[in-house]
């Protein structure tokens, strides 16, 4: 080994324990699991948020119909990813009619990104 090789959990010369640097600040694990994003473990968050991602914005009731969900599974996850910050909530009209629509935040776009590339780096090893 090297000078500059570093066993596992043991950080470079002059860091702290298990890869922390000396100010105490905890470096990034290299797993990609670390990547992924715990809201989206969910199968119909990660469904909703799938279907948004190609999309400006879409109907509640297209969403509703794509994931195979009820109205109110659909609101219940909905109202997570947007507490996150993950998906905007628009209601309006069309018509007299109510309607509302759904699409991804420039945050959950990329959090959803970041999360389909930690999956792929874990399935492919």
């Amino acid at each position: 080994m090297t000078g500059e090789e570093t066993t596992a959990g043991a950080g470079p010369a002059g860091a702290g324990p298990a890869g922390e640097s000396p100010a105490g600040e905890a470096k990034r694990a290299g797993h990609p699991r670390h990547d992924l994003a715990p809201l989206l473990n969910a199968p119909v968050r990660l469904s909703v948020v799938a279907a948004l991602e190609p999309l400006d914005k879409a109907e509640f009731g297209f969403v509703r119909d794509l994931v195979e969900v009820t109205d109110s599974a659909l609101s219940k996850q909905v109202a997570a990813l947007e507490e996150a910050g993950w998906v905007s909530v628009r209601k309006g009209r069309v018509g007299r009619r109510p309607r509302t629509w759904l699409s991804l935040t420039p945050e959950g776009r990329t959090v959803y990104q970041r999360h389909l590339a930690a999956l792929r780096a874990i399935a492919l090893g």
